[in-house]
């Protein structure tokens, strides 16, 4: 399926990349890890962690104790912003990189009393059903491919009341974003910015991986400013 969704326009399909990512090479360490701190640099700089935080907290905002967890969580940055102005919240903050969930126990989280960090794959979590209020998968779901991306959607809402996703918005125009990636993590930030970019799937690709995951999963979803697709995923009754 292409990710501009089953009837993406000519143009949409030529703009597609199977380029890989210096984020998913395992023969280019140096790179990668020169991309993962320029992307938190960004992160910093677009206010990324507020702009998530506050649509967890929207999420969890019903709940008098909530427990969600963060899946593919990188450095943890979004965990800490929302523990931080949550006092009730309990998290499991996870990635499926080894050498960042060793860097997560080492760091705050791993110290944290509502923390807890585990190594989870997004797209066979190791959890029982219902253990979450909310399941958040942030800047993460273009490094999948269509099956992947859907086994997320099944199994996020296997786990939690919700899931929150959010990515790049899918849009040429979205490109004008580069220079800022290159501004802070230089060539390496830059090219996984644009292969980023291509990858990203579109509401239209959300909506039939949806229907097509193997499980009742309703979705909605947004354009978050300046160049984000929120979308929101829950089990039909």
């Amino acid at each position: 399926m292409p990710r501009g969704g089953p009837g993406a326009a000519w143009w949409d399909r030529l703009y597609e990349t199977d380029r890989p990512e210096y984020l998913d090479r395992a023969d280019t360490a140096g790179r990668r890890r020169r991309v993962l701190r320029g992307l938190a640099r960004l992160e910093r700089l677009a206010l990324a962690h507020r702009t998530f935080g506050t649509l967890v907290l929207d999420g969890l905002r019903d709940v008098p104790q909530p427990r969600f967890l963060e899946l593919g969580a990188g450095d943890g940055g979004l965990t800490r912003w929302v523990l931080d102005r949550h006092p009730a919240a309990r998290a499991t903050v996870s990635d499926v990189a080894p050498d960042l969930v060793e860097a997560l126990r080492a760091g705050p989280l791993g110290r944290h009393a509502r923390a807890t960090v585990a190594r989870l794959d997004a797209t066979a979590i190791d959890a029982p059903d219902g253990s979450y209020d909310l399941a958040v998968f942030t800047q993460s779901l273009h490094h999948l491919p269509p099956r992947g991306a859907a086994d997320v959607l099944r199994e996020g809402t296997r786990v939690a009341r919700r899931l929150l996703v959010i990515d790049l918005w899918r849009h040429p125009a979205c490109l004008a974003a580069v220079p800022a990636a290159f501004l802070c993590g230089g060539p390496a930030q830059a090219h996984d910015a644009v292969v980023s970019l291509r990858k990203a799937y579109s509401p239209a690709a959300l909506r039939h991986l949806a229907g097509v995951c193997g499980a009742p999963v309703a979705l909605r979803t947004r354009f978050l400013p300046p160049l984000y697709l929120a979308a929101v995923a829950t089990r039909r009754a």
